[in-house]
């Protein structure tokens, strides 16, 4: 194991070398792992070592450990906004660019920042003070991420709003786990060192099930040691090795939800072979521009949006064969992978015995796999 010296001497060295700032990300399984009272602790270290930290944004909770951790680092003040009648806070991100410090500390990655700020997301302040040469150390959990929202879901039961792209990980220079056993979270939780009181016995019975921190950790873990992979591939392995480069499409329709799952499959798929993909989505003439209705309008640009967060590539097709029209994108773009949804009513009627059959034939003779995610 690494330890702290050499931990802290090696981000030094980031630093030192590069132009752009270097991002450092810790990720947790969940609240009260310990992130923010890490990056304090971290940037009294960089603070010691003579480097010029500042804090952006952290949020204590009023946890009493994490609250005496930020004693004697500098805090940048925060912009007060009115909203609907009410004053709030957020990051003074015009204020760090201004002041440009070596280092800042950002906690709460994916926040959403309230309406008069520059950008809609902390996440996209952040990129902001990358791109000027700012080296930033964040923090967020792992049910924030993008493409793992269908995994939370399933583990906890409740969707998760806030969340970042995969590709604000993939900008990550260093990414680090904070780990703890379930037994010493609910420890930590029933001591008061997560939440008040009056919140204990509500987060035991809910989010801090044990069964739930367990598969959190599992994800958690997961998630690092496959971003320190890909880093090995990019960074170590030979480019000469990657002579097979794998090519994903997303088959997508206007459905609400279904196009979501789809999505951040294969956005995940990609990621895990360090390759792109491509979202296709093939307009019928019911869903021509002057008969198609708002609200299905509206899904498609969430889709479309959800694409472009995830890092994919959009492709648009009018046509009337909806089959024949992702041949073709298959073929005019060397896919290697074919990615749809389990067959719903509509699907099926698209997939008469014929039509599937040379659908099927097609991709065999292209050496097209074909991946069909369950719902």
């Amino acid at each position: 194991m690494v330890n702290k010296e050499e931990n802290v001497r090696h981000f030094l060295n980031l630093i030192k070398r590069s132009q752009r700032g270097v991002f450092k990300i810790y990720i947790g399984m969940i609240a009260g792992v310990g992130k923010t009272y890490k990056m304090l602790q971290e940037a009294h270290e960089m603070l010691d070592n003579g480097i010029d930290v500042q804090i952006g944004y952290v949020e204590t909770h009023g946890r009493v450990g994490t609250e005496a951790q930020l004693k004697g680092l500098p805090v940048i003040p925060r912009k007060k906004i009115f909203y609907k009648g009410k004053e709030l806070e957020e990051m003074d991100l015009d204020a760090i660019l201004q002041l440009h410090p070596e280092l800042v500390i950002v906690d709460e990655l994916a926040h959403t920042n309230v309406d008069g700020c520059r950008n809609e997301k902390r996440w996209q302040d952040v990129m902001d003070l990358l791109e000027a040469g700012i080296n930033v150390i964040s923090a967020v959990n792992i049910q924030h991420i993008e493409s793992l929202n269908e995994d939370i879901k399933g583990i906890a039961g409740i969707e998760v709003k806030e969340r970042i792209p995969d590709k604000v990980l993939e900008e990550a220079d260093e990414v680090v786990n904070i780990d703890l056993t379930a037994e010493e979270l609910i420890s930590r939780l029933k001591a008061g060192k997560i939440y008040k009181k009056e919140k204990i016995q509500t987060a035991l019975n809910n989010f801090f099930k044990t069964e739930n921190i367990l598969q959190l950790r599992e994800l958690a873990l997961k998630e690092v040691a496959f971003r320190v992979e890909k880093k090995v591939e990019t960074e170590v392995v030979p480019e000469e090795k990657a002579i097979h480069r794998e090519l994903y499409l997303a088959c997508i329709s206007s459905n609400e939800k279904t196009p979501r799952h789809i999505i951040r499959r294969t956005a995940r798929l990609a990621s895990r072979y360090n390759t792109n993909f491509i979202a296709l989505y093939v307009q019928t003439p019911v869903e021509s521009p002057d008969r198609i209705n708002l609200s299905v309008q509206r899904h498609l640009l969430n889709h479309f949006k959800l694409v472009t967060e995830l890092g994919g590539e959009l492709v648009q097709i009018a046509s009337p064969d909806i089959i024949q029209a992702i041949i073709d994108v298959c073929r005019e773009h060397h896919i290697t992978t074919v990615c749809i949804g389990q067959p719903t009513l509509g699907w099926r009627k698209i997939l008469k015995i014929h039509r599937y059959g040379y659908f099927l034939k097609n991709l065999s003779e292209m050496d097209i796999k074909l991946i069909i995610f369950p719902q």
